[in-house]
């Protein structure tokens, strides 16, 4: 399989009582319109559930609304094919096929990131590349901002992936990780005495086992980059089943 060049991370927020309607729209009409296109290698939505929320922490007020988080891997060459992903959501607003702007609270958060390294469980059998096409029960999604001195953050990127990611991949019902950076991230000058600008990371951990008690686990961790690290959001969120919607619906 050809690694991916980029990804879109999407968070979203829904009016109550609209779930329904927005799922069934993005499950059986948005999501398999966007996987038919040739640059998009996968993608995949994901519900923040009341059960999720409640373990949920971070600093962002509006990521921490949020209801779905999605995520699309590109292939490439990118630049052609997020032109056409984007021209496609502009084409189904000409067809009127977009009902959901009404109810839709908030606009989804689009970030475009480098995904930067993955890393799969051994007994995953497939490697990091598969792992977004491999089915789960759900993800942790945690989104940091990092910033501080050149030496501090190096050492803290160091410790992250030699140390932290095998803890993550340790906690039962880890199946792998994915580690995915923003273009800020990727410009950084590593020139000696410099600081590092504030850059945002998202750890994406893929989860086949209980979702709550792999994502405590996660989370029991601690940060993952010391003191150089602001925690946006982090949180569970479970996989969802076609037709199965109603875990809003006591709200």
């Amino acid at each position: 399989m050809t690694a991916p060049v980029r990804a879109f991370l999407a968070f979203t927020e829904v009016e109550a009582g609209r779930h329904a309607d927005f799922n069934e729209w993005h499950q059986l009409d948005h999501r398999p319109a966007n996987l038919a296109l040739p640059g998009v290698i996968w993608g995949e939505r994901w519900v923040r559930t009341p059960g999720c929320a409640a373990i949920s922490t971070g600093s962002d007020q509006v990521l921490t609304a949020c209801h779905y988080v999605t995520i699309y891997w590109f292939r490439e060459p990118f630049d052609r094919n997020f032109v056409e992903w984007l021209d496609l959501g502009s084409m189904s607003y000409q067809w009127g096929r977009r009902p959901e702007l009404p109810y839709v609270r908030s606009r989804p958060m689009g970030q475009v990131l480098v995904p930067l390294q993955g890393y799969a469980n051994p007994r995953a059998t497939v490697g990091a590349d598969v792992l977004p096409l491999r089915p789960n029960r759900g993800v942790h999604i945690t989104v940091s901002q990092v910033e501080g001195d050149l030496l501090d953050v190096g050492a803290s990127f160091e410790a992250y992936d030699r140390a932290r990611v095998p803890e993550i991949l340790a906690v039962p019902g880890v199946a792998g990780h994915w580690t995915l950076v923003d273009d800020g991230g990727i410009g950084v000058s590593t020139r000696r005495g410099s600081n590092v600008p504030s850059c945002m990371r998202v750890g994406v951990t893929f989860i086949d086992g209980d979702v709550l008690a792999a994502s405590s686990g996660i989370a029991a961790l601690g940060p993952s980059y010391g003191d150089c690290e602001t925690v946006r959001f982090s949180s569970p969120l479970e996989a969802i089943i076609p037709w199965q919607w109603d875990w809003f619906d006591g709200s």
